[in-house]
């Protein structure tokens, strides 16, 4: 394994902060600072990074929220941003100096997107600006020079399932739903009309994969491991990740299927959002994936 490259498994890789110090001034290498709002941006950022929102990439289709935009839409931000096919980019996050509303979840967000909108050298910072910074390495409030670059969008539709797609694989023997989504939501009433979880989907809360100091930085590979052994989550499942919006299913996503490798992982971006906006969708309630069916709501 290559020197800094936690995970290097697929398109999407996993880099220290030690290896981003190393190659900090390589004219090949851009780094994204996804923070949560522009002001944490503009008060400090990693030396050279570019600032984008990730709010840039859902919008409402047909009145359901947090759905993506289009490619025709979204591949001209992305040459504003100067991504370039060919030049790895290094995605970031962290709590937020001004704002402190970053949950730590922007970077895998914005790392998935880039990488299923057909970008094939995403690095995700282990740890975000916040272990930077823990660190004491340099940070900057100088605005890079940025070239529009001709990226070309090429969506990788064998990322994701479609609701159609989802209700004829979900229950199949070999099929594992994971719903990334804090305990007390999946087991009772979130914000969503319907409560509960997705018939069948297991709870693997996205934070308990996460260094409880710090929501960007991965725990151990032996702690990981045994937390996903524990909850029959293995390399021969074929395994969707699902979520309230698709958000927090990114996590998850790029552990298994880009870092660590495993052959069948998919994400159903609609996730819980979509699934109880159809009146005729069963959820459970309670602690166990079957729970208790509560197919009256909607």
């Amino acid at each position: 394994m290559a020197k800094g490259f936690l995970y290097e498994k697929g398109v999407v890789k996993l880099v220290s902060t030690e290896w981003l110090a190393e190659h900090l001034e390589d004219p090949d290498l851009m780094i994204l600072d996804t923070q949560p709002n522009i002001h944490d941006y503009i008060q400090e950022h990693i030396p050279g990074a570019v600032y984008m929102n990730e709010g840039l990439l859902r919008v409402p289709l047909g009145g359901l929220p947090g759905q993506y935009v289009p490619p025709e839409a979204i591949e001209p931000v992305l040459r504003r941003l100067g991504l370039k096919a060919d030049v790895p980019v290094v995605v970031y996050t962290g709590k937020g100096p001004y704002k402190g509303w970053g949950d730590g979840l922007e970077q895998t967000m914005v790392a998935y997107s880039l990488a299923r909108f057909g970008h094939k050298k995403v690095y995700v910072l282990d740890g975000g600006i916040d272990k930077w910074k823990v660190e004491k390495r340099p940070l900057s409030q100088e605005f890079p020079k940025v070239e529009e670059s001709d990226f070309k969008v090429e969506v990788q539709r064998d990322f994701f399932v479609d609701m159609k797609e989802f209700k004829s694989l979900r229950e199949q023997e070999d099929v594992v739903v994971i719903d990334a989504r804090p305990p007390e939501v999946y087991q009772g009433q979130g914000p969503w009309c319907k409560p509960g979880h997705i018939l069948g989907a297991i709870n693997l809360p996205w934070k308990s994969l996460m260094d409880p100091n710090n929501p960007a930085l991965l725990k151990p590979k032996n702690e990981i491991l045994s937390i996903l052994e524990h909850g029959k989550i293995t390399p021969n499942k074929r395994i969707i990740c699902s979520c309230g919006t698709g958000r927090e299913a990114t996590n998850q996503f790029l552990l298994l299927k880009e870092y660590l490798g495993y052959p069948k992982v998919k994400i159903y971006e609609g996730s819980f959002t979509e699934w109880s906006s159809h009146p005729d969708n069963p959820t459970a309630t309670g602690p166990h994936p079957k729970g208790f069916e509560e197919k009256c709501y909607g």
